[in-house]
């Protein structure tokens, strides 16, 4: 298993980049989409229905597959032999960072079930501030993964 992973290594990370690409610009754009929601659309109407259409394709379409592709494609370049030091710091930190990606992922997910429900409670500044979480968390895999301190 190990030759095979080793083979596939470029392959393996050059989908893992996609994947997170992907991933990334769903993250980015889904919170901007729940601040529109909530100062231009409200909680019904024919506005309501088009943020909710958008913001479930968005979710289920592109962002669960690229998640699932990010966590499927990164666990295989763990699990190559000679990437991974871990006996360094940076390993941990982006697993800690990913982690809370996935959570965030997760928040965004619990939320446009609200919108759906007409149940959200949070305002646009919220959603605001926390647009800055995927930022903070991204920040944190690119330098763990670059400066491999």
């Amino acid at each position: 298993m190990a030759e095979i992973l080793a083979n596939l290594y470029p392959w393996t990370k050059a989908f893992h980049v996609i994947s997170v690409i992907a991933w990334m610009a769903g993250l980015f754009y889904l919170p901007r989409l729940f601040v529109h929601h909530v100062e231009r659309a409200g909680a019904s109407g024919e506005t309501h229905e088009v943020f909710t259409m958008m913001e479930r394709k968005l979710l289920r379409l592109i962002m669960n597959p690229a998640m699932i592709a990010t966590w499927v494609f990164g666990l295989m370049l763990v699990f190559t032999p000679g990437i991974v030091d871990w006996s360094s710091i940076w390993p941990w930190t982006k697993a800690a960072a990913v982690l809370g990606m996935t959570w965030f992922h997760h928040w965004l997910g619990y939320r446009r079930k609200e919108f759906l429900a007409g149940e959200n409670t949070r305002s646009g500044r919220t959603y605001r501030l926390m647009n800055e979480v995927p930022t903070v968390l991204m920040i944190v895999i690119v330098i763990s993964v670059i400066v491999k301190f």
